[in-house]
């Protein structure tokens, strides 16, 4: 039985709860209240995790941390289709590791921008901004390069992979962190057709997509 131990204002945890509800596996949600109470700074939690971050998620008697982990973990035993980690494409599989890693870069900016807003934290929030946005530009152009292509994620394909669940939530929620989308055309579709996934769901601050077009 799969165990998430889980934040519901985190969008690292986000992402894990929707690719869990996209591919229908049943787990059990462990709430670790980050703010105000700080419990992943509790002795308790760090004998889960000692770095102290969420999420965290045990499988029977395999704990991993780390959310873009997770999502590889979860797509590669869960999945049959292949399609969210495509293991038999080598190119496909190395794309969506180099834009995990982009995802790992839009939590530095974006979410660090968020958590000062939200959550009081002390960041150069100028500096967060302003990475942001650059790494939109960057995400936005390879969108709108894409759409030229007649293809629609972030990695070139019939199919979404975990690339698209990674980079999504904190994109999502940069305008907490006073990060504008409005100049974004192709990210803003990119996230609507993201939002048609069947099995998505919300967390507070990001909604279901609007009426087909």
């Amino acid at each position: 039985m799969i165990t998430l131990y889980d934040y519901e204002l985190s969008g690292n945890c986000y992402k894990i709860r929707l690719l869990l509800s996209i591919l229908g596996i049943e787990y059990t949600s462990h709430t670790v209240e980050f703010y105000p109470a700080a419990e992943h700074n509790t002795d308790w939690f760090q004998q889960i995790n000692p770095l102290r971050q969420l999420p965290v998620l045990l499988d029977d008697n395999f704990t991993l941390r780390e959310s873009q982990a997770i999502l590889v973990y979860l797509a590669s035993c869960y999945d049959k289709s292949r399609h969210w980690y495509p293991t038999d494409n080598p190119q496909r599989l190395a794309l969506v590791s180099q834009w995990l890693a982009f995802a790992d870069s839009i939590t530095g900016s974006a979410s660090r921008a968020r958590l000062v807003e939200g959550f009081f934290y002390n960041f150069d929030v100028e500096a967060c901004r302003t990475e942001a946005h650059r790494l939109f530009r960057i995400l936005d152009e390879h969108l709108w390069f894409n759409n030229k292509q007649n293809q629609q994620w972030i990695v070139a394909g019939d199919n979404p992979t975990i690339a698209d669940i990674a980079c999504f939530p904190y994109i999502m929620l940069s305008e907490e962190g006073s990060i504008s989308r409005q100049d974004y055309p192709a990210i803003r579709r990119w996230a609507d057709q993201v939002k048609r996934i069947p099995g998505f769901i919300v967390m507070p601050g990001i909604f279901p997509a609007g009426p087909a077009a």
